[in-house]
């Protein structure tokens, strides 16, 4: 038995286009992300998960569970991704004290420095997007 359909707005050639355009602007950014990663010899893997440890929210300790839904990884992928970062020098591990299962993590200076360094472009990048994205969501103006 198929279920009627639901009833929904209806979607304009401007909306499309509205949409379309969004998707590009991510893309771009994206694709800048990535390049401005590599440059600093990350993966862009890397620098997100650099950049997620950092920017958690409160400033607290990062468990290795927070980084994989952060990162939107299973939990296996983030503790491989940590033991590469690890290895390039850019986080440390520490043992919770309050409980013995959990890693912390926590950035070295020279990831700091990288980060520090990716996100002023960052930065940059979204300052000279943000009136085409400010539009967009506004939907008060054609594209």
């Amino acid at each position: 038995m198929t279920q009627p359909k639901k009833s929904r707005p209806a979607i304009s050639q401007a909306d499309y286009e509205r949409l379309s355009e969004f998707r590009y602007l991510i893309r771009r950014f994206l694709e800048f992300s990535q390049i401005q990663a590599n440059e600093a010899g990350l993966t862009p893997r890397q620098h997100q998960a650099l950049l997620a440890i950092k920017g958690y929210p409160g400033g607290g300790p990062v468990a290795v569970g927070d980084l994989a839904e952060r990162l939107r990884i299973r939990h296996h992928s983030a503790v491989e991704l940590v033991n590469r970062l690890a290895e390039a020098g850019l986080v440390t591990r520490d043992q919770d004290k309050a409980d013995h299962r959990r890693v912390l993590l926590q950035l070295t200076p020279l990831a700091d420095d990288r980060l520090a360094e990716l996100s002023a472009a960052h930065l940059d990048e979204l300052s000279r997007i943000e009136p085409m994205l400010r539009r967009l969501l506004s939907r008060r103006e054609p594209v």
